[in-house]
């Protein structure tokens, strides 16, 4: 196991964070939020015209770089502290995760391809109205007649969902329950009676939607009723990955605070120099620090496939939950009264840290699925 990053990784590392320094300041955060897509084609397509990242980790017999889940980390890693507003999570992460997961080869030539040219934008559409995070609380159906398929029901929370090109989507045979009658199925952004509103949050650089689905004609993804093993390892890889984005912004707003600290004076000198705010800020860079180990450890456990890679998982999500909201806190607060303010940048990750929470299961879940594993 590795646990630093080769000269070739920190280089790309440093080209990403070149290049979002330049795309995603604050200032187009704030303009992108406020739009009802929450992203534009033109900045999405200079993600890939210049640094081709949406092929990252997809295999090079399909379009991509060949990348693993460490060089897929670092990018996402610094998404999080430019705060980037765009599909990449949604398309790279679970849309193009489902699909080399659970489409067969032929279907994997055919969409992924497009996918990492950021010519098709993807998402996965797994949650409903329930809110579960795992494949039990599917209620969606897929019907089958001749050769075609259609989806009856509901979809919540979709990353993206209201923008995507194309949406992978888990649903149900008629009458089965728990794992059984489990299904993948492509339907394209367009198609008849897909019924996609954008939902109202919190968080408004991350877009979500619920998507109707009214006898929608689907395509079949891989081997029907057998998408439980395939969408399980995708929300592992979806948990790892929101880790190193979680723990990219954690690093983004201790730095921010520090830098404020040091600046803001007080009784003639600057308040980073009291002992208390030294504390403080010594606090947050151990706790920066270990969750990004858990979030590198994890990654690295990815690639080289190990055994215990969900609680793995599971570990990296909770501590990246916990140390980016306890960050952004302590940034708020050493902030002062401004830190309050909409015009003071700080509620913007705090706002993502409190979504990126509960994405994909808040910690409690995550260290029930830990304790459960080792248990097992």
């Amino acid at each position: 196991m590795k646990f630093s990053f080769s000269p070739e990784q920190e280089e790309f590392r440093a080209a990403v964070r070149r290049f979002l320094a330049d795309q995603s300041p604050t200032k187009e955060v704030r303009r992108l939020m406020d739009t009802e897509a929450g992203w534009e084609r033109k900045g999405w397509q200079a993600i890939n015209s210049e640094l081709g990242l949406c092929s990252v980790r997809i295999p090079e017999s399909m379009g991509g770089h060949g990348f693993g889940f460490g060089e897929h980390c670092i990018v996402l890693e610094e998404m999080g502290g430019a705060l980037l507003c765009a599909p990449y999570f949604a398309s790279t992460v679970l849309g193009a995760g489902a699909i080399l997961n659970g489409a067969s080869a032929v279907q994997q030539q055919t969409l992924l391809p497009e996918i990492a040219s950021g010519d098709t934008v993807a998402t996965l559409a797994a949650t409903e109205d329930n809110g579960r995070w795992d494949a039990a609380g599917t209620a969606l159906t897929a019907t089958k007649s001749g050769d075609t398929y259609r989806l009856n029901g509901h979809k919540s929370f979709v990353l993206d969902g209201h923008t995507a090109d194309l949406i992978v989507v888990l649903a149900r045979a008629p009458g089965s329950s728990g794992e059984s009658g489990l299904s993948l199925f492509a339907v394209r952004g367009d198609a008849t009676g897909l019924d996609r509103r954008p939902l109202a949050s919190m968080d408004q650089t991350r877009k979500l939607a619920r998507l109707g689905f009214d006898n929608v004609q689907a395509q079949l993804l891989g081997d029907e009723g057998a998408a439980a093993a395939p969408f399980a390892r995708t929300m592992v890889e979806a948990a790892v990955c929101l880790s190193s984005e979680m723990v990219g912004g954690a690093a983004r707003l201790r730095e921010d605070a520090l830098a404020y600290a040091m600046m803001r004076m007080q009784f003639g000198r600057p308040i980073a120099s009291f002992q208390s705010m030294k504390h403080k800020q010594a606090d947050m860079l151990l706790e920066v620090e270990l969750a990004k180990s858990a979030a590198h450890f994890a990654a690295a456990a990815l690639d080289e496939g190990d055994a215990d890679v969900i609680a793995t998982a599971s570990l990296a999500k909770a501590c990246a939950s916990d140390t980016y909201l306890q960050t952004a806190i302590h940034a708020i607060q050493i902030h002062g009264g401004i830190g309050f303010t909409w015009d003071n940048d700080t509620h913007l990750w705090f706002k993502r840290a409190k979504s990126s929470e509960v994405l994909f299961g808040d910690a409690n879940l995550h260290r029930e699925r830990m304790m459960n594993h080792w248990a097992a």
